[in-house]
């Protein structure tokens, strides 16, 4: 959003966040709160930004409820659904987009969940035309009016960057292959993977500590060394010291050349892993290889 409003003119400064709850989630309340806020310091909103599948936690934001605020204040509401937007695919998981068809734009990778090779994103707009009525220049010496064919078709005009690769051929190709039931199972297995990761994991303390439950395929946690089990976990040292584990263990990752997994601080949390199954090929006896692993490259430490 910050480089959004940077591009734009608008300035970072006119970029208000709204705090998420420890989920990783932000309150219809909340939203409502800032731009009061926002108002009462004489400013006029006209954009709010919400999540459905935070990079993180892969937390989904009340969408159905902050779009009761939005249309109260009159205000464009846009859904990034870059990462989450595929829960759509799967009865079991599409209630976490309730209430989507009631946002003005929802922005979708296929290249994240669908396994759709890179690059393949989408921007789906509630508004006709709209895109062409804010990007089109009329260039006479690329879009000429008399073509013998529909000249709605030349797409060029309606996006900043005009040339641009097709590449909903590749997610065309890739649905016509798997079909909605393909896609529904594809996005279960990969939530199944998540929910046995989690299970292992919990029952693996005191060396692994889980962040949060998992919302969706996200599962974040930490590697506790035998060295940092007999400190308060309150402590500034505790934390400290914990912040320095992730790390290293990613490092000897690498450098054994076993695997990769992400690492992040969030807020207040010293570094955590994320590990996130988006192979629907990786198998139960992987994922217990992988927590395995992370034992035995940081149980020194």
């Amino acid at each position: 959003m910050k480089r959004a409003a940077a591009i734009l003119g608008i300035g970072t400064d006119h970029v208000y966040e709204v705090d998420p709850d420890e989920s990783g989630r932000v309150s219809a309340e909340k939203m409502e709160e800032k731009i009061l806020y926002c108002q009462e310091l004489g400013f006029s909103v006209f954009f709010v930004g919400i999540t459905a599948g935070t990079t993180v936690y892969g937390a989904f934001d009340p969408i159905e409820d902050i779009a009761i605020i939005c249309r109260k204040y009159k205000i464009w509401l846009h859904v990034d659904g870059a990462w989450g937007g595929s829960a759509l695919l799967s009865p079991k998981t599409k209630h976490l987009l309730q209430g989507i068809d009631k946002a003005d734009s929802f922005t979708w990778n296929p290249h994240k969940l669908m396994s759709i090779h890179l690059q393949c994103s989408a921007i789906l707009i509630r508004h006709t035309n709209i895109l062409m009525q804010a990007n089109q220049m009329c260039a006479g010496y690329l879009f000429q009016p008399d073509k013998h064919y529909e000249t709605s078709l030349d797409t060029g005009d309606k996006t900043i960057q005009c040339g641009r690769h097709i590449d909903i051929l590749k997610l065309w190709l890739g649905w016509k292959a798997r079909g909605h039931q393909g896609y529904a199972e594809h996005i279960e297995t990969l939530l199944e993977k998540a929910n046995f990761f989690y299970e292992i994991i919990s029952k693996r303390e005191p060396c692994f500590r889980m962040v949060i439950k998992p919302p969706f395929i996200n599962v974040c946690f930490w590697y506790v060394p035998p060295s940092l089990q007999n400190i308060d976990q309150t402590s500034l040292e505790y934390n400290e010291r914990l912040d320095k584990i992730a790390p290293r263990i990613k490092e000897r990752m690498m450098t054994n050349g076993t695997m990769m997994v992400g690492y992040q601080r969030l807020d207040h949390h010293p570094n955590f892993f994320r590990a996130i199954i988006s192979n629907p090929a990786t198998t139960k006896d992987d994922i217990i290889a992988m927590i395995d692993e992370i034992h035995e490259l940081g149980h020194d430490l």
